[in-house]
């Protein structure tokens, strides 16, 4: 049986214990309607109104386009199905009530090596801002600390930290083009050693060049800030 998004534990903290559930055509979701995945997804709000807690980026998912929200749900009913279950998710923290108001509509933003379009790669689309942004009482600090790195993950790895992405000490001003190429689509630093997970390196690794030109010159104007120490 296939356990390709099949769900596993993602976080344990004195927070919560979240775990990833089944979104597999054998769980649940074959149930929901289009329109109901695709409000779960870009909203954070299930069919029964209950809200999706942490670490899903649902502020960051709130941008995703009209057109890449629906092929994400065209994408998720073709794969494999399988009947793992997972438990539910614990949480100790309190949890929103939403997200913010419902969704009519997001455009899609046009495809090019431009800094709009890596700003929608990098956010919605493979969030990286959600990860290597510093991470505060109630979640990622978009608004202060747009990519200035600290947010801790622990794994079967050990420990990873992302680290700052804006043009600042260890930020990416230290990296030219292309290394910094090889680092996102590789995992391999410039002196050859291995960067650690949870950063999804076999699927970045299918960006396109135009895609990752733009991801990076995105990158190189976000606004420089301090390390979060």
């Amino acid at each position: 049986m296939s356990k390709e998004l099949a769900g596993f534990l993602v976080v344990k903290s004195d927070a919560f214990e979240a775990w990833a559930g089944n979104i597999t055509p054998g769980s649940r979701i074959a149930n929901w309607t289009d329109e109901e995945l695709a409000r779960a997804i870009r909203e954070g709000i299930r069919p029964d109104g209950s809200v999706i807690g942490p670490p899903m980026p649902v502020a960051i998912y709130r941008g995703l386009s009209d057109d890449d929200l629906m092929s994400i749900v065209m994408f998720l009913r073709t794969v494999p199905a399988s009947n793992i279950e997972t438990p539910p998710s614990v949480y100790n923290i309190p949890l929103p009530q939403n997200y913010g108001p419902a969704i009519v509509s997001v455009r899609s933003i046009p495809e090019g090596v431009t800094v709009e379009y890596g700003e929608y790669l990098a956010g919605p689309v493979a969030h990286c801002v959600d990860c290597h942004t510093t991470l505060g009482a109630e979640g990622p600090m978009l608004d202060t600390h747009l990519g200035a790195g600290g947010h801790e993950f622990h794994g079967p790895w050990g420990t990873s930290r992302a680290p700052n992405l804006t043009p600042h000490n260890d930020g990416v001003s230290n990296y030219t083009d292309d290394e910094l190429k090889v680092m996102i689509t590789l995992g391999q630093r410039p002196d050859g050693s291995r960067m650690l997970p949870p950063m999804g390196y076999k699927y970045f690794a299918r960006i396109s060049p135009d895609d990752l030109d733009a991801i990076i010159l995105y990158l190189r104007q976000l606004p420089p800030l301090p390390d979060p120490d």
